[in-house]
């Protein structure tokens, strides 16, 4: 029988120290354990902002493209309206 079920046994100050030691030590390691679960997470976060931004670049460039060209037919459209 384990000696903490045993009625009106007290733990000694050695044993109560090893089991918060114990107990600390769990907790850092599950502390250690998140924190590489959220750096991981982070480094990907950074990645996909960094595509994302890339994209976004790229779409911004293709947009002043397509207005640029678009105002280049209207002028001409003007252009062809006015010499008609």
């Amino acid at each position: 029988m384990a000696k903490d079920r045993i009625p009106g046994y007290l733990m000694s100050e050695k044993e109560s120290e090893g089991l918060n030691l114990a107990a600390l030590e769990a907790r850092v390691d599950e502390l250690i354990r998140t924190m590489e679960q959220l750096s991981a997470e982070n480094e990907a976060l950074r990645a996909q902002q960094a595509a994302l931004t890339m994209e976004r670049a790229t779409l911004i460039e293709k947009t002043e493209l397509a207005r640029s060209r678009i105002e280049a037919m209207i002028m001409r459209l003007k252009s062809m309206e006015i010499h008609s």
